[in-house]
């Protein structure tokens, strides 16, 4: 098993909270990880049908049986009522640690949590792995990295990444899909996912792509919404300041996984990446999505953001400090060019108060040092203060 960098944390919390909240997109790890970290409790899944007529018929009797020793519960989402009665016991017994739930449809799950533990639960969040998790600080090909991404299951048995994300997609995406909201037209839902994984790392335009796939503006919003709260797809929240500039209000979208969306771009060989001309927002795409796993796995919400006036002036990403934005640019370029640093040099003139210095997350190898920017390779962003 590859060690999870979320494990700290999830000890932590569970010495300190009755109940822990995990969710997170399917096959990230959350089974393996709750069962390998707590193997002194129960584990029940509610995808067995037993199991979860069990849970739905008989709550009370079904939760008797993890009094002593707590419970792992996997998919809770699928008893709703569940919470409640965790409620119950765990306010007449406030010991730390007694059940961990796991779930990946966040929309059903949330909304349970917020009813039933509310001041009772720690909640954390469990992505895909995270390059450090999978290859410590060993470089690997930026093509290697795009073309497979991070579900454990690809690599804890050497599957081949196209045929596991082609039954990721069929089986787990599509089924959610169609559980929250009875998407009828499949063909027309795929079309979809393909169109957002060719817009990673761009502003996100619900109605351009509802017009693509023939369904309308808020059919678009709804699957847009559906595609987050699966942890499939995250959104990166324009910065506002005063600037008395015109500033870009739409949010950047982006896949959680890089191997998925070059999966739905139908690269299916790593060699394929080479000349493909959106290598570079699947980079992006990349470099974001290590930043927001550094976060969740320090139980952390996210602190990303970015900066994009209406000429197109942009930073990539701007980490929030509270009283500072660090700007960082993302380039794929192995070789460091004056250009690369254009965007923060806009966005310092503009913000001529901040004194952080800028980073440039670039496809080089090796780590720079400069007056007012630090250059870092893709493969060790660890310099990065989130």
């Amino acid at each position: 098993m590859i060690q999870r960098e979320i494990t700290s944390k999830l000890l932590s919390l569970a010495g300190q909270y009755p109940v822990v909240t995990m969710t997170g997109p399917r096959q990230s790890g959350k089974t393996t990880l709750c069962r390998a970290v707590f193997p002194e409790k129960k584990y029940y899944s509610l995808e067995d049908p037993n199991t979860r007529r069990f849970a739905l018929e008989d709550p009370k009797a079904f939760l008797e049986s993890c009094l002593e020793k707590g419970a792992v519960i996997d998919e809770f989402q699928r008893a709703p009522e569940l919470p409640s009665y965790i409620q119950g016991l765990v306010d007449g017994d406030r010991r730390p640690g007694r059940f961990i739930l796991t779930g990946s449809q966040n929309f059903q799950l949330m909304n349970q949590v917020s009813q039933s533990l509310a001041g009772r639960t720690a909640l954390l969040t469990l992505l895909p792995l995270s390059y450090t998790e999978l290859y410590k600080r060993r470089r690997v090909e930026v093509s290697e990295i795009l073309h497979a991404g991070f579900y454990p299951r690809i690599f804890d048995r050497k599957l081949d990444p196209s045929e596991v994300l082609s039954f990721y997609v069929s089986t787990y995406i599509e089924r959610d899909v169609r559980t929250l909201l009875n998407v009828r037209d499949l063909r027309a839902f795929e079309v979809f996912l393909r169109l957002c994984a060719a817009r990673s790392g761009q502003l996100t335009n619900a109605s351009a792509l509802a017009n693509e796939c023939g369904i309308n503006h808020n059919t678009a919003r709804q699957w847009l919404t559906v595609l987050e709260a699966s942890h499939i797809l995250f959104f990166l929240p324009p910065h506002f300041r005063n600037f008395s500039k015109r500033l870009t209000k739409s949010a950047k979208l982006y896949f959680v996984d890089v191997g998925l969306a070059s999966f739905l771009l139908a690269i299916g060989e790593r060699r394929q990446l080479d000349r493909h001309p959106l290598k570079g927002p699947l980079f992006e795409t990349f470099v974001v999505s290590e930043m927001l796993k550094r976060r969740t796995n320090q139980g952390k919400s996210s602190n990303l953001y970015f900066f994009r006036d209406h000429v197109g002036n942009e930073v990539d990403v701007l980490i929030d400090q509270g009283d500072t934005q660090l700007p960082v640019e993302i380039k794929l370029g192995q070789t460091v060019q004056s250009d690369f640093f254009k965007g923060i040099d806009y966005y310092y003139n503009l913000n001529e108060t901040s004194r952080a210095k800028g980073f440039l997350v670039y496809g080089g190898m090796e780590a720079q040092k400069r007056s007012h920017y630090q250059v870092l390779p893709y493969h060790d962003l660890s310099a990065l203060p989130l």
